[in-house]
């Protein structure tokens, strides 16, 4: 199969599922660096942005500018031959995963400088934070919880919708009690009960898609088989989220049903300008 219509079709309809699906809205949309293969997404606070990217020889980690999509600072994965993943910020510290050289990188949030590294086994996909511990996905049906000292796995869970194990987890992002997870090659973001790994309601990002896909298309350069939804990031100040793909030319802020306000929050792991 190639190109974005024949993921499409390879996907079965969201609405057969007895689980609840909701449609984003689109409160604003931002720049995004096409060249991005995004891997992982958080927001800092102060309308800025962790991102990492994927690609041998190309993938890294970078502070970018909400507004304008302007890098501000980044770092390559510190092994030449290695392929970025997810990463998150938690505290101080910036966490960067690798898909299958079974090596994480700790970075200085605020300027980037390596201070860590870590080893594990399997693949890494996704990662995210709780505010304790580092959540991990591997493309299985299994999220794993970190000790971020260590990279020890504390605890897992198995996904599940309506009793079938959900494979292809990818980019993850822990908001209000959820994690929520792109699933590979398809349309659907997860939200998930942490306690049960159940599947609690999908949101299906196919607008989202299309636009950008329209959008890559006008420039002459269209999206590709692998430009698929990746990188979710919550606003807590807005309660919004913030939704992209891998080379996608924009970054879309949307609404969705359950998630709230919060105030005097910036951004979990929030750090300094």
């Amino acid at each position: 199969m190639s190109g974005l219509a024949s993921i499409a079709r390879a996907v079965p309809a969201l609405t057969t599922s007895r689980t609840p699906v909701l449609t984003p809205v689109v409160a604003a949309r931002f720049p995004h660096d096409r060249a991005a293969f995004t891997q992982g997404l958080q927001y800092l606070g102060g309308g800025v942005l962790l991102e990492s990217t994927g690609q041998v020889g190309e993938s890294g980690v970078r502070r970018v500018d909400l507004k304008t999509g302007r890098v501000q600072a980044s770092v390559a994965t510190p092994l030449a031959q290695a392929f970025g993943e997810g990463s998150t910020v938690l505290g101080s510290v910036a966490y960067h995963i690798t898909w299958q050289s079974g090596v994480a990188f700790a970075f200085d949030a605020q300027t980037l400088r390596e201070t860590g590294r870590y080893r594990y086994t399997g693949e890494g996909w996704g990662l995210a934070n709780d505010g304790k511990y580092l959540i991990m996905s591997s493309g299985s049906p299994v999220l794993v919880w970190r000790d971020p000292k260590t990279f020890a796995i504390k605890r897992s869970v198995t996904v599940t919708d309506q009793g079938q194990p959900v494979r292809n987890l990818n980019e993850l992002e822990y908001v209000q009690g959820s994690v929520y997870a792109n699933v590979w090659l398809t349309d659907r973001i997860a939200k998930i009960d942490p306690a049960t790994g159940k599947v609690t309601a999908w949101i299906d990002v196919s607008n989202l898609t299309r636009e950008a896909s329209t959008a890559a298309a006008r420039t002459g350069k269209p999206l590709t088989f692998d430009d698929v939804p990746n990188g979710i990031a919550f606003i807590p100040e807005r309660g919004t989220l913030l939704l992209t793909g891998k080379r996608w030319p924009t970054m879309f802020e949307v609404k969705v049903p359950g998630l709230k306000i919060e105030t005097g929050v910036t951004g979990r792991g929030a750090v300094g300008r």
